[in-house]
C-alpha cells in the first residue's frame, strides 16, 4: 500500500472520528479525500506547491490538532507525518506546523511523542529550515527534554542529538555541493565577522549556544535560559565525535573550540570535581586531544599537562587547597583516556617534545608519571614468585640491586626467604594475602569513563589505577610496534637493494640517518626512534617492575609482549643501547642467576617414610622440608621464549649482542637438562644427515599489537568473553620440548643472515665456546686424561706432558682464568660436553654452502680453527675434545657432498678438507696410545671413510695423503700364531670370535689394542678406495695392492679376510679391464701377476677365514679370465695350482683330523649333524676348493682342459682325489667331491666328435670309481658299526652325500649307459637299493608328503634306465616293487641329535624314516612299467608278477592299520592306491595269462593265481572297524571303493580261475574268502557250522594254507553212518538233517560294513548259480568247488536261528538276524544250481564230476537212491537243508518277517512262509506236490 493510500485511510478515520462533535472537520477531511481521489498521481506531485489544494489538504489536520482531543490530535499528527514523509507540505506551511506542534506540547505523553516524531521528520525532510524557525523547532525539543516523564525526556534528548547531527550534516552537504544562495554575515567570538551560508550559520549558532549553555551563559541563538551542563557536554561530544573533520576545515568552528569550549573544559577540570560533569568534560578533552592537538596546540598542552599532573597525584595549590585535592576516580578517568592511542602520542611528541623551544616535554612527562605511578604502592601489587624460578634459595643477606629491572627478582627472593619461617606464619600470611593485578580482580565491569548514567563515582578497585598504568605502558609499546613493523617490513624485507637480488629475510637494522628524506615514512620512523631514545629508561623500569609483580597470566603475557615488542622496535630502528638493555633485563627474568647456582648446588634430598602436616598442606619446602628440584617456572620459560622470538626477529642486526643471547640459551640448556648431563646438545652433537635439508626462509614476524577500536575511548579493562577460555600465545607451548624446538628454529634462522651478520654470529658462538672451554680447562689442568668416552684405559701422562703452544693457553703456560659466564660455573663434576661447540656444528651444517662458496674468512677459518684448537688442547676435558672432533668431522663430511662446481674451486675445497682432517688424524703422534688421542684419531678415520663413501668418486687431489693416513695405522703381523692371539680366537667350527672385551688385560699391550681399533676404521676407507679404482694410476694401484697386502696380514681376521677375498678381487677385475689397452697391457699384466702371487700366498694362510677368501678369489679369477688363457697356461694352472692345492689341502685335512682325534676320543663321536659338520676348518677349505674346481671344470673342461695332452693322467689323478675324499674324508668334503665330478660329467656331454674317445675313456674310469664307492655304501648298510666299537672306521654317509653320489651315477649312466649289460645294470640296481635303504646317515628329510632328495634321485636314475636289454624289465619291476614295500617293511626310527646347549640328560627325540612318499610314487610307477612290458613273457615266468602282486597285498591287508599317507596334504590312503594299481594290473594280467596259456609253466601259473587270490583275500578280509568312526557319507564312499574288488572278482577272476591248470584248493580258498567276507555279525564267529566229514574241502573253515589236509569237526556234531557208492562218492545218512549248534540269547555285535557283506554274499550265490552260461565248464567247476562254502554259510544262518529260537521263545530277534534269515531263505529259493553241482561238490573229485556226472546207482536202497537223485537236481541245495527247514516250519509263535520290495511293491515276508515255499519246492523235486 502506498503512502497516499495510508494518508487517505487516516483522513477517512479523521472524518469518522469527528462526524458528530466536529462536523466542520469532517467536511474538511472529506474535501481533502476528494482532492486525493480526483487524480492521485498528479496531486502527489502538486501538493508540495503553494495553492488552494495544499491549503484544503492541511486544513482538516490543523483543525484536528486544535481540538485538544487526544484521539483526533493523534490522527491529525499521523496524517501530517504522512504528508511530510511524501514531501507534500509546502514550504510556506512549515511555520504553521511548528506553531501547531508548540501548541500541542501541553497534551499527554502520546501527543508529545508524536510532536517529537513530527519535528524530526519535518527538519530532516525540509533542509530549508534555518535561523529562527530552526531555533523554534529545536526549542520545542529542548522543552520536552526538560520533561519529568522519562520516556519523553529520553526521546527528546535522542531527537535533539539527531537534529543537531542533521544540522551539521547539512553543512557537510553544502560544502560538497555549494549553492548560490545568499550568505549571512556572522560575528565571531574574537570580534571579527565572516559570511556564512545558512547551514553553516545554523551549525555555528547551535554549537556556540551549546558551549555557552554548558558554561552557564546566555545563548545567542537558542531561546533557552538554562540547559543541564551534562547534557550540553554530551551534545558537544557527539558533534565532535562525528564532525571533527568539519571543525578542522572551518575556522569559525575551531574558533569556538578555542574561545568557548577549551576555557569551559579547563574550568570544569580545575574546579571542585563533580563526577558527572568531570566525566563528560574528560571525554570531550579526550576528543580535543585526539582530533585537534595540532590545531589547538596550546590548549592541548595545557590539557595534557593537567592530566599528567592528575595521574601523578600532584596538586596545583598547597596542601590546604581543597580544589587541589583530587579524588582517585579523577586519576582513573585521566588514565583511561590516555592509555590506548599510539597516534596521539606520536602527535604529542611531534608537537611538544621534539621541539627544542617547547616549554613542556609532554611525552617524557607521561612516561615518568607512569613509572612513578607503577612503583607507588608495591605491596598492593604483590610479588611474582615464579620469576625467581623453582627451588631457589635466596638469603636476605645477599646484596641486591636497586634498578627497576631487578626489583621483581629482588622481592621474589625476599618472599622465598620465608622458607625459614614457621609453617603457621607462612600459611597465615599466604592465606590472607590478595596482592596482585588481574583483569578479573582489578578491573571494572564497565570502565569509569563510560558510566554516564552515574551521578556519583562508582566503587573502583584500589588496584584498578595500576592496572590502567600497566595497560597504558603496554599500549605505548604496542603502538610503537604496530607502527614501526609494517614500515620496517616494507623497507628492509620487501625491497631488494638492486634488481635481481633476492628478498632479504633477515635484514639488518634501519639506519635512520641514511633513510631518504623524500620517503613519507622516514620522518615517522625518526619520530619513533626519538620517542624511544627518550622514553626507554622509564619504560624499562616500569615494565621490569610490573613483570616482577604478582600479575595474572593475561597481564603477564601482555607485559611480556610489550617487553618483546619494544625490544624489537629498538632493534629494527638501530637503537643498540635500548635494545641491549631490554634484552639484558629480559634475560635476567628468563634465566635467574639463582636458578643456575641452585642447580649447581642442588643435592637430591632423602624422602621421609611418613608425611608430615606440612607435606599434606603443600608447604614442606617452606617449612624446612624437601626442596623442589631447581628449574625454570612457566613464566621464566615464557621470557625465554620471548628472547628467542626477539633474537629470531632481530637476527640480522644483533652483532656482538649475539654473545649475550647465546649465553642465555646455554644457561637455559644447562638448567633445563640438569647441568648438561643429558640432552640433545650436551652429551654429543646431533647426528645429521649427509645432506642438509633446505629450510623455508625465515621472515621476521610482526608481534601482536592491540587492535584499534571505533569508539573514542576504548575499553581495555573488561576481558573478551573468550579470553578466559584461551591462554595467551606467549603462555602456550612453553614446555621444554617446544622451547627446544624454538631454540633450534633460532639457529636455523642463521641461514637467512647475510655474510657480515653470520660472521658476527659465528664469532659470538666461538667466543662463548672459548670462554667455557677455558673455564673448564683450568680445573682440568692438574689432572690429565684418565679415561675416554669409550672407557678405554691409558696410563697417566701428566708427568710427561707439558702445556703446548695452543692458542687456548696464555703465554708462558700460565693457568687460564676460570671466569664465570652469566652465573654458569663448574660444579664438582666436569660437564660432559660444550653447548657452544654442539651449536657451532649445527650452524655450520645449516650454512654449509656458505662455508663452501664464501671466502674462508667468513666462517670456515673461524669454525675449523676453533674446533682444531679445542681438540688439540691438552688441558681441555677429554669429553669436550671428543665433542669438538665430532662436530668438526660432521662438517668435513658434509662439505664435499655439497660441492656442485668443478675446477679449481673443487680442488681447493677438497684440499682444505683433507688438510684440516690430517691435523686431526695426526694429533699427538708422540703419545699415540693415549685414550682420547685414539678416540680423536678414530673419529678422523671414520670421517675419512664417510668422505670417501659420499664423495670419493669426485676426489681430484689427495690420494697420496689418503693412502699415507691409511697405511699409518697398520702394524707388521706378529710372529705369534693368530690362533693364540687374544684378539682373534677360533671355536670348534673355525669361526673367529672377538674376545678382546671379555678378556682381562693380558697378552698384547694396550698399543696393540688401540692400533686394532684404528685398523678396523681405516680398513673401511680402504674398502671404499677399492670401489673407485678406475680413477687410480698404475702407481697408485700398486700402492693399493701393497696396502691391501698389509691389511691382509693384520691380526684382525675379518680385515685380512676381506682384503684377501673381496678387495684383491676388485683390484684384479680393474687390472684386467685395463689390460685391453694394448699400449698399457704390459704394465697391467705385471700388476696382475703381482696380485696372483699375493693370492697364492694367502691360500695357505693358517687362518681359516683368510684361507677361504684367498681360495675364492683365486678360482674366481681363473674362472672369469680362463677363456683368455692359452693351453700352456692351463696346463700350468692344472698341475701347478689346482692339483697341488688339492694335495696340500688333503695333507692338512689329515693332519688336522689326527690332531682332533687325539684331543677327542673316538668313542665320544656319534653320528649327529654336529659331528658330520666340519669341525676342522681345513675341511671347509677343501670343500670350497672342490666346489670351485667343479665350476672350473664345468666351464673349461670341453673348451680347454680336454685338449691337453696330459688330460688322461690329470683325470685319473682327479678321480683318485675324489675317491679318497669319498672313502676317507668327512662327508662335507665327500659331497663336494662328488658334485665336482658330476659337474665335470655334465660338462663333458657337450664335447664334440673329436673328443668322444677321450670322453668315453673318462666315463669308463668314472664308473669304475663309482663301483668302488658303491661297495663302501652297501657294506656300511649291511654292517653298521656297533656301539661298542672303539675304532672310528668309515664315516657314515650323509643323505646329501648319497644324493650327490646318485647324481654322479645318473650322469655317468646317462652319458654311457646305453651299452651296459644286464650284469652291470644289476650292480647299478644293487647300489641304488643300498643307497635307498641306507640307515646310518643320522639325519633324514621328512618323507611323508614328498620324496627325500635321495629317493627322488634314485627314482630319476631308475626312470632313465634303458630296458631294452633282456631281463632288464624284470629287474627294474622287481626292484621297484620292493621299493613300494619299504614303507611297510623297512621303516625305521632314528635318534635326533640334541641341539647345541641342550642338557645331555634330557631324553632325546626319535624321528622315523617312513618311505611313504616313495610308496606313493612307486606304486603308480609299477602300473606304468607293467603296462609298458605286459606282453613280455619273462615277467610271468621269472616270478616278477608275483613280486608286484605281493607288494600290493601288504597295504591292502593292513588297510586302515597302515601308515598315514600324508602329514600336511590330503593324499588317498596307501591301501587305496595299492588297490587301484592292483586292479589295473590284474585286469590286464588275467587276460594276458589266458592268452599266453601253456607258455606259462603250471607252477608259475599256480603261484600267480595264489598271489592274486591272496591279494583279494587281504582286501576283502581286512579289518574295517575304523570305518565306523567315519561319517556316513565317508563310510558309503569306502564301501563303494571296495566294491571294485568284488567287480574285479566277478569280471576278471571268476571267468578265468576255472582254468583246469588252476588247483582246486585255490578255488576253494576263493569260496572260503567270500564266505568269511559275507558275515554280518560276530555270532557266526562264535559258532561254526558243522561241516560234512565226507568232504575234504570242509575240513577247515578258514585254512591257513591251501594244502592243509588236516580234518577237524566242530564240537557237538555227531558221527554219521556213511556208505560208499559205486562211483566212489560218500553218502551221509544224516547229511540232509545236519546237527544244530548250541543256541544263544545274545544279540551279538554287528560287523562293520553290513552292506558290503551282503555284496559278498550276493557274489557267493552268483558264483554257485547257473545264471551265466558262457564258459559253462569253467563255471561248473567253480560252482562245485565253492558250493560247500555257500552251504556252510547258509547253514550258519538257518541252524543258528533254529537253535536260538528254542531259547528265546517269544523274544524278538535282532534286526540284522531277521534280515539275514529272510535274505538267505529268499536267495535259496531264487538259486538254481548247475545240475549235479551238489553231487559233485560232495564227491571226492569235484572237478571231475562238475561237468560229467556218473549214472545213478540203482542198487542203492530207496532213501539213498532218492537222495542221490535229488542231489543231482538244480534245487539240491534245498534238499540239503530239509531237516533244518522242517524245524523252522514247525516253530510256533510269530516268525521273523521283513518288508521287502518285489515287483515294485512292498511286501512283508516271514521266515515261516519262505520255509514253506522251500519245502514245497523240495516236494516238487521229489514229485510230491501239495
Amino acid at each position: 500500500m502506498s503512502s497516499l493510500a495510508f494518508l487517505a485511510t487516516e483522513l477517512q478515520s479523521l472524518a469518522s472520528e469527528t462526524r458528530r462533535k466536529h462536523p466542520e472537520i469532517r467536511e474538511a477531511a472529506e474535501k481533502s479525500l476528494a482532492i486525493l481521489r480526483a487524480n492521485p498521481e498528479q496531486n502527489a506531485a502538486n501538493l508540495a506547491k503553494d495553492g488552494p489544494q495544499s491549503d484544503e489538504l492541511l486544513r482538516p489536520i490543523f483543525m484536528g490538532c486544535a481540538t485538544k482531543n487526544a484521539k483526533v490530535m493523534a490522527i491529525s499528527q499521523g496524517s501530517l507525518q504522512r504528508l511530510i514523509a511524501i514531501r507534500a507540505v509546502p514550504q510556506s506551511s512549515i511555520p504553521m506546523i511548528v506553531t501547531t506542534m508548540g501548541e500541542s506540547l501541553s497534551q499527554g505523553v502520546d501527543i508529545q511523542l508524536k510532536v517529537l516524531q513530527t519535528l524530526l521528520s519535518l527538519l530532516t525532510n525540509y533542509t530549508g529550515v534555518h535561523d529562527e524557525l530552526l531555533g523554534d523547532a529545536l526549542l520545542l525539543c529542548f522543552r520536552l527534554q526538560e520533561s519529568r516523564i522519562a520516556v519523553v525526556s529520553s526521546t527528546a534528548a535522542a531527537t535533539l542529538r539527531q537534529l543537531v547531527m542533521f544540522v551539521f550534516d547539512k553543512v557537510v552537504d553544502s560544502d560538497k555541493a555549494p549553492s548560490n544562495g545568499p550568505e549571512v554575515l556572522t560575528h565571531l567570538p574574537d570580534g571579527t565577522s565572516v559570511d556564512l551560508s545558512p547551514s553553516a550559520r545554523d551549525a555555528f549558532s547551535v554549537f556556540e549556544d551549546l558551549c555557552l549553555l554548558a558554561n552557564s551563559e546566555r545563548p545567542n541563538f537558542l531561546k533557552l535560559q538554562v540547559l543541564p551542563k551534562t547534557f550540553a557536554l554530551e551534545l558537544i561530544e557527539s558533534v565532535l565525535t562525528n564532525y571533527h573533520a568539519l571543525f578542522r576545515q572551518r575556522p569559525e568552528l575551531l574558533l569556538l573550540l578555542r574561545h568557548h569550549l577549551s576555557p569551559l573544559l579547563l574550568k570544569s577540570l580545575s574546579d571542585r570535581p563533580l563526577f558527572p560533569l568531570t566525566l563528560r568534560s574528560t571525554r570531550v578533552v579526550f576528543l580535543l586531544l585526539k582530533q585537534f592537538t595540532r590545531e589547538l596546540a596550546t590548549e592541548s598542552e595545557v590539557f595534557l599537562m593537567l592530566l599528567i599532573r592528575v595521574i601523578s597525584g600532584e596538586t596545583e595549590g598547597g596542601a590546604n587547597d581543597p580544589v587541589g585535592t583530587r579524588p582517585a576516580w579523577m586519576r582513573v578517568l585521566s588514565m583511561e583516556i590516555l592509555r590506548g592511542d599510539p597516534e596521539l602520542l606520536r602527535v604529542v611528541w611531534d608537537q611538544y617534545d621534539s621541539r627544542a623551544d617547547a616549554d613542556s616535554k609532554v611525552f617524557a612527562s607521561l612516561v615518568s608519571a607512569l613509572k612513578r605511578l607503577a612503583t607507588e604502592k608495591p605491596p598492593l601489587l604483590g610479588v611474582g614468585t615464579q620469576m625467581a624460578g623453582i627451588g631457589v634459595q635466596v638469603h636476605p643477606s645477599e646484596p641486591t640491586h636497586g634498578s627497576g629491572a631487578s626489583y621483581g627478582l629482588e622481592v621474589a627472593g625476599r618472599v622465598a626467604s620465608v622458607a625459614t619461617a614457621t609453617v603457621t606464619n607462612v600459611v597465615g600470611g599466604i592465606m590472607g594475602s590478595e596482592a596482585g593485578l588481574s583483569v578479573t580482580g582489578s578491573s571494572m565491569k564497565l570502565q569509569c569513563i563510560d558510566q554516564l548514567d552515574k551521578a556519583d563515582s562508582p566503587a573502583i578497585p584500589e588496584s584498578y589505577l595500576y592496572l590502567l598504568a600497566l595497560q597504558c605502558l603496554v599500549s605505548i609499546c604496542e603502538g610503537l610496534a604496530s607502527f614501526v613493523f609494517p614500515l620496517y617490513t616494507a623497507i628492509a624485507i620487501q625491497r631488494p637493494k638492486t634488481a635481481g637480488d633476492q628478498i632479504v629475510t633477515a635484514p639488518r637494522a634501519l639506519d635512520l640517518a641514511a633513510l631518504p628524506d623524500a620517503e613519507p615514512s622516514t620522518p615517522q620512523l625518526r619520530t619513533v626512534g626519538a620517542m624511544l631514545e627518550c622514553a626507554w629508561p622509564g619504560l624499562l623500569s616500569a615494565l621490569s617492575f610490573f613483570i616482577g609483580t604478582n600479575l595474572s597470566d593475561d597481564l603477564f603475557a601482555d607485559t611480556l609482549s610489550a617487553f618483546q615488542n619494544i625490544t624489537n622496535v629498538a632493534g629494527v630502528l638501530g637503537l643498540r643501547t635500548p635494545r641491549d638493555a631490554f634484552l639484558s633485563s629480559l634475560s635476567k627474568f628468563a634465566i635467574p642467576s639463582g636458578v643456575v647456582s641452585s642447580v649447581d648446588s642442588y643435592v637430591e634430598p632423602t624422602v621421609p617414610k611418613t608425611a608430615s602436616v606440612t607435606d599434606a598442606l603443600g608447604f614442606s619446602a617452606l617449612g624446612g622440608g624437601a626442596i623442589p628440584v631447581p628449574g625454570l617456572s612457566e613464566r621464566n620459560m615464557a621470557c625465554l621464549k620471548s628472547i628467542i622470538s626477539t633474537a629470531v626477529y632481530l637476527s640480522g642486526s644483533l652483532g656482538a649482542t649475539w654473545f649475550d643471547v647465546l649465553e642465555v640459551l646455554q644457561n637455559a640448556d644447562y638448567v633445563m637438562y640438569l647441568r648438561g648431563l643429558r640432552g640433545p646438545h650436551t652429551s654429543a652433537p646431533n647426528k645429521r644427515a649427509s645432506t642438509v635439508p633446505s629450510a623455508a626462509p625465515l621472515t621476521p614476524r610482526i608481534p601482536r599489537s592491540s587492535s584499534t577500536t571505533s569508539s573514542p575511548i576504548p575499553n581495555m579493562a573488561s576481558p573478551h568473553p573468550n579470553q578466559a577460555a584461551q591462554r595467551h600465545p606467549l603462555l602456550t607451548d612453553i614446555d621444554v620440548e617446544t622451547i627446544q624446538l624454538a631454540i633450534n628454529h633460532l639457529f636455523d634462522a642463521t641461514k637467512s643472515l647475510d655474510d657480515e651478520a653470520f660472521r658476527d654470529f659465528i664469532a659470538a658462538l666461538c667466543k662463548l665456546s672459548h670462554e667455557m672451554v677455558e673455564m673448564q680447562a683450568s680445573r682440568n689442568q692438574e689432572t690429565r686424561y684418565s679415561d675416554s668416552v669409550d672407557d678405554l684405559t691409558s696410563p697417566a701422562m701428566s708427568a710427561i706432558m707439558s702445556p703446548s703452544a695452543s692458542g687456548n693457553l696464555q703465554p708462558g703456560g700460565t693457568p687460564r682464568s676460570s671466569r664465570r659466564v652469566s652465573g654458569l660455573g663448574m660444579h664438582k663434576a666436569m660437564r660432559t660436553g660444550d653447548y657452544s661447540i654442539a651449536r657451532l656444528g649445527d650452524v655450520a651444517l645449516l650454512n654449509i654452502h656458505r662455508l663452501i662458496y664464501r671466502h674462508p674468512d667468513i666462517a670456515w677459518n673461524a669454525v675449523t680453527s676453533h674446533l682444531i684448537a679445542v681438540l688439540r688442547d691438552v688441558n681441555a676435558p677429554p669429553a669436550i675434545r671428543y665433542q669438538a672432533a665430532e662436530v668438526l668431522d660432521e662438517i668435513l663430511v658434509v662439505v664435499p657432498r655439497n660441492i656442485t662446481s668443478t675446477g679449481s674451486l673443487q680442488a681447493d675445497i677438497q684440499s682444505r678438507v683433507l688438510n684440516v682432517l690430517s691435523q686431526q688424524v695426526f694429533i699427538d703422534t708422540a703419545y699415540p696410545n693415549l685414550a682420547i688421542v685414539v678416540d680423536i684419531r678414530k673419529l678422523g678415520l671414520e670421517t675419512l671413510h664417510k668422505i670417501l663413501q659420499s664423495s670419493g668418486h669426485s676426489l681430484v687431489v689427495g690420494w697420496e695423503t689418503i693412502f699415507e693416513m691409511l697405511g699409518s695405522v697398520c702394524q707388521p703381523l706378529s710372529s705369534k700364531s693368530p690362533s693364540a692371539s687374544p684378539i682373534a680366537e677360533k671355536n670348534v667350527m673355525g669361526l673367529s670370535i672377538n674376545t678382546d672385551r671379555n678378556r682381562p688385560s693380558v697378552g698384547p699391550p694396550a698399543s696393540t689394542k688401540s692400533t686394532l681399533v684404528l685398523v678396523r676404521i681405516a680398513f673401511q676407507s680402504l674398502t671404499l678406495v677399492c670401489d673407485s679404482l678406475d680413477s687410480l694410476s698404475p702407481d697408485q694401484l700398486r700402492l693399493c695392492i701393497k696396502t691391501l697386502g698389509q691389511f691382509g696380514r693384520q691380526q684382525d681376521t675379518n680385515i685380512a679376510l676381506t682384503a684377501a677375498e673381496s678387495l684383491l678381487w676388485g683390484v684384479s677385475d680393474s687390472i684386467q679391464a685395463k689390460r685391453k689397452d694394448a699400449e698399457k697391457e704390459p704394465i697391467y699384466s705385471d700388476l696382475w701377476t703381482f696380485l696372483l702371487l699375493e693370492l697364492r700366498g694367502l691360500c695357505t694362510d693358517a687362518r681359516h677365514e683368510v684361507r677361504i677368501g684367498a681360495i675364492q678369489t683365486l678360482f674366481r679369477t681363473l674362472q672369469l679370465y680362463g677363456a683368455t688363457l692359452s693351453l700352456e697356461t692351463w696346463d700350468d694352472c692344472l698341475w701347478k695350482v689346482i692339483l697341488p692345492l688339492l694335495d696340500a689341502l688333503t695333507i692338512s685335512v689329515k693332519e688336522a683330523a689326527a690332531q682332533l682325534s687325539e684331543e677327542e676320543p673316538a668313542s665320544s663321536i656319534t653320528v649327529t649333524p654336529q659331528v658330520l659338520a666340519p669341525k676342522n676348518p681345513w675341511d671347509e677349505s677343501k670343500t670350497l676348493a672342490l666346489q670351485l674346481i667343479g665350476s672350473i671344470l664345468n666351464d673349461f673342461l670341453v673348451s680347454k682342459i680336454m685338449y691337453l695332452e696330459s688330460f688322461p693322467n690329470a683325470w685319473d689323478a682327479f678321480l683318485v682325489h675324489i675317491s679318497d675324499s669319498v672313502l676317507r674324508d668327512t662327508r662335507s668334503i665327500s659331497t663336494a667331491a662328488l658334485r665336482c665330478v658330476d659337474k665335470a660329467l655334465k660338462a663333458s656331454a657337450a664335447a664334440g666328435p673329436d673328443l668322444q674317445p677321450i670322453v668315453a675313456a673318462a666315463w669308463e674310469r668314472t664308473w669304475v670309481a663309482c663301483d668302488v664307492m658303491g661297495k663302501s655304501v652297501t657294506q656300511q648298510d649291511r654292517s653298521p658299526k656297533s656301539d661298542d666299537d672303539n675304532a672310528l672306521g668309515p664315516v657314515p654317509f650323509t643323505q646329501e652325500c648319497l644324493q650327490a653320489f646318485v647324481e654322479v651315477i645318473h650322469s655317468t649312466y646317462t652319458l654311457s649307459g646305453k651299452g651296459w649289460d644286464l650284469e652291470r645294470l644289476r650292480r647299478l640296481m644293487e647300489i641304488l637299493k643300498g643307497i635307498l635303504t641306507y640307515a646310518n646317515s643320522g639325519s633324514y628329510r621328512p618323507d611323508v608328503d614328498s620324496l627325500t632328495p635321495v629317493q627322488a634321485a634314485v627314482l630319476s636314475v631308475v626312470e632313465v634306465i634303458q630296458l631294452n636289454v633282456t631281463g632288464a624289465p624284470s629287474l627294474v619291476l622287481g626292484d621297484v616293487a620292493q621299493y613300494s614295500t619299504l614303507a611297510f617293511l623297512a621303516a625305521f626310527d632314528y635318534e635326533v641329535a640334541p641341539l647345541p646347549g641342550m642338557s645331555p640328560d634330557k631324553k632325546r627325540q626319535l624321528k622315523r624314516v617312513t618311505y611313504i612318499a616313495l610308496a606313493k610314487r612307486t606304486m603308480p610307477m609299477l602300473v606304468q612299467l607293467y603296462a609298458k612290458f605286459k606282453d613280455e613273457k619273462d615277467i610271468y615266468v621269472d616270478g616278477t608278477l608275483e613280486r608286484v602282486f605281493a607288494a600290493f597285498s601288504i597295504p591292502m591287508k593292513l588297510k586302515y592299520d597302515g601308515p598315514a599317507p600324508s602329514k600336511f596334504g590330503s593324499d588317498p590312503p596307501l591301501w587305496k592306491t595299492a588297490t587301484a594299481c592292483f586292479l589295473e594290473i590284474v585286469t590286464e594280467a588275467t587276460r594276458i595269462m589266458e592268452r599266453l596259456g601253456e607258455e606259462i609253466p603250471s607252477d608259475r601259473l599256480e603261484d600267480i593265481w595264489r598271489q592274486i587270490l591272496d591279494v583279494y583275500k587281504g582286501g576283502l578280509l581286512a579289518d574295517c572297524s575304523f570305518v565306523e568312526t567315519m561319517p556316513l557319507e565317508a563310510q558309503e564312499q569306502e564301501e563303494k571303493f571296495d566294491l571294485a574288488l568284488l567287480n574285479s572278482l566277478e569280471i576278471d577272476v571268476v571267468p578265468r580261475i576255472g582254468d583246469p591248470r588252476v588247483p582246486d584248493h585255490l578255488i576253494v580258498q576263493l569260496g572260503k574268502t567270500l564266505q568269511t567276507a559275507s558275515r554280518i555279525h560276530d555270532l557266526d564267529l562264535k559258532r561254526q557250522a558243522p561241516l560234512s566229514p565226507q568232504s575234504p574241502h570242509f575240513r577247515d573253515a578258514n585254512p591257513t594254507s591251501p594244502s592243509s589236509s588236516s580234518s577237524s569237526t566242530s564240537s557237538g556234531t555227531k558221527k554219521s553212518h556213511t556208505a560208499t557208492t559205486s562211483n566212489g562218492s560218500k553218502t551221509t545218512l544224516e547229511s540232509m538233517n545236519m546237527d544244530l549248534p548250541e543256541g544263544t540269547t545274545t544279540t551279538g555285535d554287528l560287523l562293520p560294513r553290513e552292506r558290503f557283506s551282503y555284496w559278498c554274499f550276493d557274489l557267493l550265490f552268483f558264483v554257485c548259480s547257473d545264471s551265466v552260461k558262457e564258459g559253462e565248464t569253467s563255471r561248473r567247476r567253480i560252482s562245485a568247488l565253492i558250493l560247500p562254502s555257500l552251504l556252510a554259510r547258509c547253514h550258519m544262518v538257518l541252524a543258528g536261528y533254529v537253535a536260538d529260537v528254542r531259547l528265546r521263545g517269544d523274544l524278538p530277534f535282532p534286526r540284522a538276524q531277521e534280515e539275514e534269515l529272510i535274505y538267505v531263505l529268499r536267495k535259496m529259493l531264487q538259486l538254481n544250481l548247475w545240475p549235479g553241482t551238489l553231487w559233485a561238490a560232495f564227491s571226492n573229485h569235484p572237478t571231475q564230476y562238475s561237468s560229467t556226472l556218473p549214472p545213478v546207482n540203482t542198487k542203492l536202497n530207496g532213501a539213498a537212491l532218492i537222495a542221490d537223485a535229488v542231489r543231482r537236481s538244480s534245487r539240491a541245495h534245498l534238499y540239503h537243508f530239509y531237516g533244518v527247514l522242517c524245524e523252522m516250519a514247525s516253530i510256533q509263535g510269530t516268525p521273523p518277517s521283513v518288508w521287502v520290495e518285489e515287483g515294485g511293491m512292498a511286501k512283508q515276508m516271514s521266515s515261516r512262509d519262505l520255509t514253506r515255499d522251500a519245502l514245497r519246492d523240495i516236494g516238487k523235486e521229489m514229485g510230491v506236490e501239495i
